[in-house]
């Protein structure tokens, strides 16, 4: 009996064990239209992990962006300068 019930654990792991694997912000990554409506959201834009904003002159970095890199790669087309950053705004 205990190694019946035994394989049904062991069984009932492996099966459900995919699912767990992958990640709740993998799976919740919205790609959004266009810059205006990702900003609604998320104020200062989305960058990957270790992304660093692009800038010339004397204008400040944004640092304050939300990380995600996720949804990052789901708005990767909004990411103009190819700094990591999707729709950087100060």
């Amino acid at each position: 009996m205990r190694k019946l019930i035994r394989g049904v654990v062991v069984l009932a792991l492996v099966a459900g064990g995919g699912a767990v694997l992958a990640t709740p912000a993998d799976a919740a990554a919205k790609t959004f239209k266009n810059c205006t409506e990702l900003n609604k959201k998320y104020k200062h834009g989305v960058g990957r992990k270790g992304a660093k904003d692009k800038v010339r002159g004397s204008t400040k970095k944004v640092t304050t962006f939300y990380v995600n890199t996720a949804l990052y790669n789901a708005n990767k087309k909004s990411d103009r300068d190819k700094d990591g950053i999707a729709c950087e705004k100060r």
